[in-house]
């Protein structure tokens, strides 16, 4: 008779630790989501912010159409970009394009003098800022959460709940100029 109580208690650890760790990635998974939730509303607000900047400099640039259009190119695209290696590969791509209007912008002294542009770029580096915190929110999570998948008996119960591991947004390391910030101070 104890063996069946020993058996019966054997059985019910087991299915109490399967709860558990089922629990415990369900937290992950929708812990990772929140932080991809921050990202995006980060890169919305950088979104919003682009064509302003662009229509300040464009006042004062109006021959530089082509860099202007690469930044509008470049914003729908990030916009449209749905997985974090998509997003990663369109922000690479709209922070170049940022890049050559912050160029523009320093062949123009009035330009840099400009209330509307100094309040603009401001919030852009702020906005900067925030997306990378945003950015290593989400990798920290994303980390963890693939960690647990691989870990043994962990890999067996997210492999029996269809649980999958996550992409992590980083910069491509092929571009390793876009791994630094878009410079917007003068």
């Amino acid at each position: 008779m104890t063996i069946i109580y020993i058996l019966i208690g054997i059985v019910v650890l087991v299915i109490l630790y399967i709860v558990a760790s089922y629990n415990g990635f369900i937290s992950k998974v929708n812990r990772t989501k929140e932080a991809w939730a921050d990202i995006d509303v980060q890169l919305k607000r950088r979104y919003d912010l682009i064509p302003n900047l662009v229509e300040t400099v464009k006042g004062y640039a109006t021959h530089e159409s082509s860099a202007f259009e690469n930044v509008t190119k470049a914003r729908a695209a990030a916009m449209g970009a749905t997985t974090p290696a998509d997003k990663a590969a369109t922000e690479n791509m709209l922070t170049g394009a940022l890049k050559s209007v912050f160029a523009i912008s320093e062949a123009y002294p009035e330009l840099k003098a400009n209330q509307n542009f100094l309040s603009l770029q401001a919030e852009l580096s702020d906005t900067e800022d925030k997306i990378q915190a945003a950015r290593r929110f989400y990798n920290g999570n994303v980390r963890d959460l693939n960690i647990a998948i691989e870990q043994f008996p962990g890999n067996v119960i997210a492999s029996s709940f269809h649980i999958q591991k996550m992409d992590l947004f980083e910069l491509a390391d092929a571009d390793a100029a876009a791994r630094e910030p878009v410079k917007v101070s003068f």
